[in-house]
């Protein structure tokens, strides 16, 4: 739908501007006749070149979720019909990606598709669970609830993946940087000191020698080096778009002595916080395992689930298949089983997530507190044993000089 700017006067003379979507000029102009608009200038806003082109337009952000859910809940809750709530929030949003997927929901609603089915059409932006508990909100009648759940589950599994990337970025830049260095220095720094070790006409140490052999092997390979690194990755990457790959990568990450028991933790936290939300908004336990399994982001965790959802259709409660899976801690099967026996699996779901919440924090603040003075090692061992190689022969000729 088009989009006009216009420039005008309201009622009390004030200079007033803005958009405006209609589908043609004449709708503009009545709309904006009917808010008292005069001395009305309106255009056709000038078309973005690269509005068609997915690479140029910015990417809806969890972020702008979790505030178009947060709004949309608190103007449901204040008794707004859905598809006005829908324009209003288009229309505000600044984001041009996300405003073109608010503006088919609504044509979609408008022309009596559900709000879930209007929204899986949009995978990347709604993802399964989402479009799940919404179905679930539309069906029970409480749409406002689900809403406010949700946004709040979005912003706490948004904090929790910011904790783990602050946790990952500082050795991933301090490693970065290092090889960098590495490269400069013998690329560039070494050769000079070789050409002047030349002139020594001596053997040089040991130590040297491997620095300046390493050099040369820098030097005369590194566009083969660059192509390698860059073939490795893409070669993981495939590896791990596979099911067998993905599998054995993800498993190597869970046994992995530093970070595998904070991917546990964090699996696990990821785990009971959704079923909990899903129970909690009236979904069936299998449609909402089935849900957890594909958002697990782990495929031994998605794969633990799915053998538990095939137990519990067979009539067994969660607790045990969750524990012959062995992928979660005895501490947690045993809360879920008194969870399941009491009759309030939901909240004992929610009490293991905050828990877990809490000792992946702590497990961050380790991990970090840990990488820093190991990065400060590697990094000063590895510019100073640089260093002491090349001044060796300097030190070799004072010594046989004086």
């Amino acid at each position: 739908m088009p989009v006009y700017v216009w420039k005008g006067k309201n009622s009390y003379g004030e200079k007033r501007k803005g958009e405006i979507e209609a589908p043609d000029e004449a709708t503009a102009r009545a709309q904006l006749k009917r808010l008292r608009i005069q001395n009305l200038k309106i255009k056709e806003k000038p078309k973005d070149i690269f509005e068609n082109i997915p690479l140029f337009q910015p990417k809806v952000t969890g972020k702008d979720v979790v505030i178009f859910t947060r709004q949309l809940s608190t103007m449901i809750d204040a008794g707004l019909p859905l598809v006005q709530c829908l324009q209003i929030l288009a229309r505000q949003q600044s984001n041009p990606t996300f405003r073109k997927v608010l503006a088919g929901i609504q044509q979609d609603v408008e022309t009596g598709t559900t709000l879930a089915d209007a929204m899986r059409k949009h995978p990347k932006v709604f993802d399964n669970l989402y479009t799940n508990m919404i179905e679930a909100g539309e069906l029970g009648g409480i749409l406002d609830t689900i809403l406010s759940r949700l946004a709040s589950f979005k912003e706490k599994s948004m904090a929790l993946q910011k904790k783990i990337k602050g946790a990952m970025t500082y050795p991933a830049i301090c490693l970065g940087i290092s090889i960098i260095i590495l490269i400069v220095i013998l690329v560039f720094v070494v050769p000079v000191f070789e050409k002047m070790f030349q002139d020594f006409g001596s053997a040089l140490p040991a130590p040297t020698q491997m620095v300046v052999n390493l050099s040369n092997f820098a030097k005369g390979n590194i566009h083969y080096l660059i192509i390698g690194m860059i073939a490795v990755s893409f070669i993981v990457k495939k590896i791990y778009a596979t099911e067998k790959g993905r599998l054995k990568i993800d498993a190597m990450a869970l046994r992995a002595p530093i970070i595998g028991p904070l991917i546990r933790k964090t699996a696990v936290a990821k785990f009971t916080r959704t079923l909990s939300t899903m129970l909690q908004s009236g979904v069936p336990i299998l449609d909402a395992l089935q849900v957890v399994a594909r958002t697990a982001g782990n495929k031994v965790v998605e794969r633990a689930v799915f053998r538990t959802i095939d137990a519990i259709a067979e009539g067994r409660p969660i607790a045990e298949p969750l524990e012959e899976t062995g992928v979660f801690p005895n501490m947690v099967v045993q809360m879920i089983n008194v969870g399941e026996s009491v009759g309030a699996l939901d909240a004992m779901l929610e009490k293991i997530a905050v828990f877990y919440d809490e000792e992946v924090d702590q497990a961050v603040e380790n991990l970090t507190a840990m990488i820093e003075p190991f990065m400060m090692v590697f990094l000063g061992g590895m510019i100073g044993g640089l260093v002491i190689a090349m001044y060796l022969p300097i030190f070799k000729m004072a010594s046989v000089v004086g």
